[in-house]
């Protein structure tokens, strides 16, 4: 499912997030929901919705200063050296050819990319692991595996040797804690990983 529309101009969650508030609250005219952060199209798990700007606002503004964590699951080809480490690398988005190119040095209008992980477990050459986001670049975890020669299986984008049956990645959102940026109150979700045989392989 898109996070937003794009050309495909298929529906994305805004649009069935919105339908489903103005049915669920009775809402009369237009309803606002707003994104403060985005999925690639082939990831799974849990994302946030803003039901009313000033969340919104709040949201970003939590986002900008990293006080959210974001805690992601994904299966990777073959297994780390290390069972546990920081990933710090530069990324820059190409547009055009919806990718990014991964450097371990600064390079011309690059981006500062980190994360950390580690190795939960290990089945049939594959390993599957549990990774903290530090910043929140676009392609970042796909691209900094396949960067550490361990890229994501089903992502051939990034260097994967065959698609998902689904079209998925087998990267997902697993949990997102964060303090509600009205209430004030813990927020902890978690979202289970999909019912899948290549993430049933690790349960």
């Amino acid at each position: 499912m898109l996070s937003q529309k794009d050309k495909t101009n298929d529906d994305s969650i805004i649009e069935i997030g919105k339908a489903y508030i103005k049915v669920k609250y009775s809402k009369p005219g237009d309803v606002f929901l707003g994104l403060p952060h985005r999925l690639d199209r082939p990831v799974s798990g849990a994302i946030i919705l803003c039901r009313t700007s000033k969340s919104l606002t709040r949201m970003n503004e939590m986002i900008k200063k990293r006080s959210i964590t974001k805690v992601y699951h994904a299966i990777v080809e073959g297994r780390p050296a290390a069972t546990s480490g920081k990933l710090v690398s530069y990324i820059k988005k190409n547009p055009a050819k919806n990718r990014v190119t991964v450097m371990d040095d600064p390079f011309h209008d690059a981006k500062q990319a980190i994360l950390s992980y580690k190795v939960i477990d290990y089945r049939k050459s594959r390993s599957l692991l549990e990774i903290e986001l530090e910043t929140g670049r676009p392609h970042q975890i796909r691209s900094q595996l396949a960067h550490i020669a361990h890229p994501i299986i089903g992502d051939i984008k990034y260097g994967s040797d065959r698609p998902l049956p689904d079209k998925s990645i087998a990267l997902h959102a697993y949990r997102l804690q964060f303090i509600h940026p009205v209430a004030k109150t813990p927020v902890n979700v978690i979202a289970p990983r999909p019912d899948m045989p290549w993430w049933d392989a690790f349960i």
